[in-house]
């Protein structure tokens, strides 16, 4: 007695993609490991944001000023809001928060 232990690609999901579909499941996985990799460059960028900030931060106290600038974070705020509108807002905050370092 043979037992059929295949599977209706149209019917069933391809596990971890949620696809009906070979193809839509090769889509995408190709899709998700460029998101990897632009996820790998935004944490590069996000680090390399940080220790500028951190130059920042010692010049303008060395000079005696103050370690912040409330009004450039404003514009910083701003710019994010005009090209991501309310997410902007939020992903700029987190990356303001960031940089600060402790305050």
């Amino acid at each position: 007695m043979s037992t059929d232990t295949s599977t209706d690609v149209s019917t069933a999901t391809t596990p971890d993609t949620g696809a009906r579909t070979d193809e839509a499941a090769a889509a995408i996985n190709g899709a998700r490991l460029r998101i990897d990799d632009l996820d790998a460059r935004i944490i590069g960028l996000v680090q390399e944001r940080i220790a500028v900030s951190e130059v920042i931060q010692r010049e303008r106290i060395a000079s005696g000023g103050r370690r912040l600038s409330l009004s450039r974070e404003m514009e910083v705020l701003g710019h994010y809001s005009d090209q991501l509108g309310r997410p902007g807002t939020a992903l700029a905050m987190t990356l303001l928060e960031l940089c600060r370092g402790r305050i």
